[in-house]
């Protein structure tokens, strides 16, 4: 069955910049934008075509929103009451005693309230850093991936690793940490069940050593050559904290970016999160090697991080992505608030004329499908993967700016819930709903596990 999109007021990313167009058709089949034209150019299927016609007058259409950086589990322990006020190093330290306890459930369950609440607004496709694997649990990242076949995301599923614990330098119990065989052995089982190289595939494998604090170089080393052997992404934390840099310089007697450098750890298939803590030869650097970077800047707010050289980036030709980062240190899932806080972000270090409106969309549009390597997405075009994000123009967040600048609207004005958003063809919010499950459900679920477990 095709369908057809009508009298939509579309904003996409083209060439270097973003165009608003007013009065469009889309046609979708089998997941995949097929035609972007004028309604009045004949878009409409003939009148024996089985077709789903969505009128889309009232509505802005842009592509679905991409999160280049998650901890999906961590819905479980977001807003927790001693790590309110705590920096990143302390923050972990008391979460590790948390997350020592989760499970296959537990973390299916988060993982659908964080991915629900990202396809609320708007987002499709989400990177997950999924890196504790507790000895004695049973828990494997098929618990993330069952959640995203069941809630209709794409999704970059990172097999992560911690293996460096407590007794060996390392900030994690030893308790949480794996075997490096161990890792490498699942890392392979992984990428040969569900890696899906296709370029519009709906489940990719990407391999994601944690940071330098809780892996060894020899596994940094031992990853990247797998990941080479079997053509996935490599992903980690990078120079997210001045505690982070001072531990890299004390213990291996470099910063995080030349450590990375010194390992392999840089190149078009490495995207690395955060990039607070960079000097101009750092960026200068992850632009040579066209390594991507996840911006998260309500992350880093909220533990005190530092302020990401995005603009400086950007201007340097290095890839920048959107992430929200973990749910316990964001303690939201909406994409699009994070792209106007990325925009606000750059403006309090640049001024007013810092990161402008075009530059805060692509991040979180084309930007994020760059970093994720994703040449199918971001975009609505003939041949792109049919992620589409649709807000209602009559929305109370857009008054007065729809009139102005529907981009302004996306970008500077609070965000609104999505009215509609469907993945790869398939409708997965409508009428600013989940479709395919019961939210509130879903949060009663989640909660009920946090007052018994995660408290």
């Amino acid at each position: 069955m095709k369908t057809i999109i009508t009298n939509a007021t579309l904003v996409t990313a083209r060439g270097p910049g973003v165009l608003v167009l007013e009065d469009q058709a889309i046609v979708i089949e089998g997941g995949v934008i097929r035609t972007v034209c004028g309604s009045e150019d004949g878009a409409a299927a003939p009148a024996d075509s089985p077709s789903e016609v969505i009128d889309a007058r009232n509505h802005l259409v842009i592509p679905g929103l991409i999160n280049t950086h998650h901890h999906l589990y961590q819905s479980l322990t977001r807003g927790l009451t001693s790590v309110q006020n705590a920096a990143l190093f302390d923050w972990l330290v008391k979460l590790y005693q948390k997350w020592r306890h989760i499970d296959h459930q537990a973390v299916k369950t988060a993982a659908l309230v964080s991915m629900g609440e990202m396809l609320l607004s708007g987002c499709t496709t989400t990177s997950d850093h999924f890196y504790i694997f507790p000895q004695g649990s049973k828990v494997r990242i098929e618990a993330v991936l069952e959640a995203a076949e069941l809630i209709g995301m794409r999704i970059h599923a990172c097999r992560g690793s911690m293996s460096v614990g407590e007794s060996r330098g390392g900030l994690p119990p030893d308790d949480c940490t794996e075997p490096e065989d161990v890792i490498l052995a699942d890392c392979a089982r992984v990428i040969e069940a569900y890696h899906d190289p296709d370029p519009h595939a709906m489940v990719r494998i990407d391999l994601a050593p944690c940071s330098p604090f809780n892996v060894s170089p020899e596994l940094l080393r031992d990853t990247r050559v797998l990941a080479g052997e079997r053509g996935v992404l490599l992903h980690t934390h990078a120079a997210e904290t001045l505690d982070e840099e001072r531990y890299c310089l004390e213990r291996f007697g470099l910063r995080p970016i030349p450590f990375l450098h010194e390992h392999g750890w840089l190149g078009p298939d490495v995207y690395l999160a955060h990039c607070v803590h960079l000097d101009d030869a750092d960026i200068d650097l992850l632009a040579q090697t066209g390594t991507g970077v996840a911006h998260c800047p309500c992350s880093n707010m909220r533990l005190g991080s530092g302020i990401a050289r995005i603009e400086r980036m950007l201007a340097r030709g290095v890839k920048v992505g959107i992430g929200l980062d973990g749910s316990s240190s964001n303690d939201g899932g909406n994409v699009l608030a994070e792209v106007r806080q990325a925009l606000l972000l750059q403006r309090v270090c640049g001024g007013a004329t810092a990161l402008a409106t075009q530059q805060a969309f692509r991040i979180a549009t084309v930007g994020g499908a760059n970093v994720l390597g994703r040449s199918k997405l971001g975009r609505i075009e003939p041949g792109m993967a049919a992620d589409l994000a649709m807000y209602r123009k009559d929305d109370l967040a857009f008054a007065g700016a729809i009139a102005q600048d529907p981009l302004a609207a996306l970008t500077l004005c609070h965000a609104p819930r999505a009215d509609r958003v469907m993945v790869n063809g398939r409708t997965v919010v409508k009428d600013g709903r989940l479709a395919m499950m019961d939210e509130h459900k879903l949060a009663h679920d989640l909660n009920t596990i946090v007052r018994e477990r995660f408290r």
